[in-house]
């Protein structure tokens, strides 16, 4: 560019230079090369096309409130308003704007202006880009009306046949077409997209022979004179990367190796920390429930007449707490089922809690495709719910429970409710059940919030993304 002496030539130089960047979606630089322009010692005119084409760079962008601002600025110009082509451009360019921003008045102000001017100079171009901006400004508010301009548009796009503008037309139309008219413009569109390839193609192999001789023609002259430089430099140039290769083979396999015994170890610590844990977990559960069941039972049998109907009533009656116990602890460390039968096994554990003293709901578990949810978080789930049926059994001496299941677009949602004893809420603890529940939500990033009073129940909200 230092070598351009014309200041014309260096700002025909520049501006071809930032449509090129424009077409390829680089706004940044072809804002830079306009700019570069607006720096040049030349005519007005030229100055403030360049505004214009870094407003409508900035209009791609969708950065449209600083594009009116230049667009605005330059309507005041009397090189614009002089000129017609220009002012109807721009004010058609403004109106789209404020369109864009959601300023329905001033966008049809701005377009039924720049519609006036182009209709005097009924240039097909100029026209098709009114109606299409008017199509645009109706979609949504007018269908019909916004049909009528989109088919205008068309049509003077049709007449001077150009194709890009026709193509892009013919996509809203079928956008907002239906059953034989979508057809129709649809057979349209393909038609023209394949006459569109087949021209380009020809005109792209129009001088393929010459091409190809004159590459070939190089090609070989490169050859001759490089054949010798390469022989000398093949074995050298073959040895480093022998070499390289060697090195990088030794890397990648003291990496895989160092690799294997780290994963090897570490899952191993995590499965003797994971088996420690439910070891501890379930002998708890043993010794705090069952063990002391086991015991009162014990008693019970050693001091009370058996022979008596009540008393072998009562001892039933324990010997059943006692083996339900056994089937919940078994239950709460039994391996899940996460296949298609996922939404079965949790149903029918969910229906193990539901007895005569217990009327369970279950909404809307349905409806979520199980599918598509990951491992580890059906599994939570499953854990989560069983863990909440456990403490109401345990604690609530509730008589009506229900669990809904909810999935909106990016989470599920589970709702739980009783109407047992409930809990004071100020003085919640998370320990052992909750304590659970609480990290394995929070494991998948999840939120828990419970409400509870006393006397008045027990509610837990649970969400967690898919």
């Amino acid at each position: 560019m230092k070598y351009v002496k014309k200041v014309s030539q260096r700002w025909n130089s520049y501006i071809i230079q930032s449509i090129n960047y424009l077409n390829t979606f680089d706004y940044k630089k072809a804002i830079f090369y306009n700019e570069r322009a607006l720096q040049l010692k030349t005519e007005e005119w030229r100055k403030l096309a360049a505004k214009n084409n870094i407003a409508v760079i900035l209009m791609e962008e969708g950065k449209h409130k600083e594009s009116i601002q230049i667009f605005l600025s330059l309507i005041t110009k009397k090189e614009v308003s002089k000129n017609y082509q220009f002012l109807g451009k721009t004010l058609d360019n403004i109106g789209f704007c404020y369109f864009k921003i959601s300023d329905s008045k001033k966008a049809l102000s701005y377009l039924s202006k720049s519609l006036e001017i182009r209709k005097k100079a009924n240039k097909s171009f100029d026209l098709g880009k009114i109606y299409i901006h008017y199509a645009k400004f109706y979609e949504e508010s007018d269908p019909v009306l916004a049909k009528k301009y989109m088919l205008n548009s068309y049509k003077k796009f049709s007449a001077i046949n150009c194709i890009d503008e026709r193509l892009a037309t013919l996509q809203l139309i079928i956008k907002n077409s239906s059953n034989q008219e979508l057809k129709k413009y649809a057979t349209i569109y393909v038609d023209l997209t394949d006459s569109v390839f087949e021209i380009r193609q020809k005109s792209k192999n129009q001088f393929a022979k010459i091409k190809y001789d004159s590459k070939k023609e190089r090609e070989e002259n490169l050859k001759l004179n490089t054949h010798k430089a390469e022989n000398e430099l093949q074995l050298e140039r073959q040895k480093n990367r022998n070499i390289i290769s060697y090195i990088m083979i030794i890397l990648s396999l003291s990496l895989i190796i160092v690799l294997y015994f780290y994963l090897t170890s570490r899952g191993n610590r995590e499965k003797i920390e994971a088996t420690y844990n439910s070891e501890t977990r379930i002998a708890k559960k043993l010794h705090d429930e069952l063990a002391n069941d086991i015991y009162h039972t014990m008693a019970f049998a050693e001091s009370n007449n058996l022979s008596l109907p009540e008393n072998r009533e009562q001892l039933l009656n324990n010997l059943d707490i006692i083996y339900s116990r056994t089937t919940d602890i078994s239950k709460e460390n039994s391996p899940i089922v996460t296949s298609e039968k996922y939404i079965f096994y949790l149903k029918e554990m969910i229906s193990g809690f539901n007895t005569p003293n217990i009327n369970l709901l279950l909404n809307d578990i349905e409806t979520i495709s199980w599918s598509e949810i990951e491992k580890n978080k059906k599994i939570i789930v499953y854990r989560v719910v069983q863990e909440l049926l456990v403490n109401m059994k345990k604690h609530s001496n509730a008589a009506l429970v229900g669990i809904n299941f909810k999935k909106t677009n990016n989470s599920i949602i589970i709702t739980y409710s009783d109407n047992g004893k409930g809990i004071d809420i100020n003085s919640i603890t998370f320990k052992n059940g909750l304590h659970n529940i609480e990290n394995r939500i929070l494991a998948v990033k999840g939120e828990i919030d419970i409400d509870s009073t006393l006397g008045k129940g027990f509610k837990v909200f649970i969400k967690f993304p898919v």
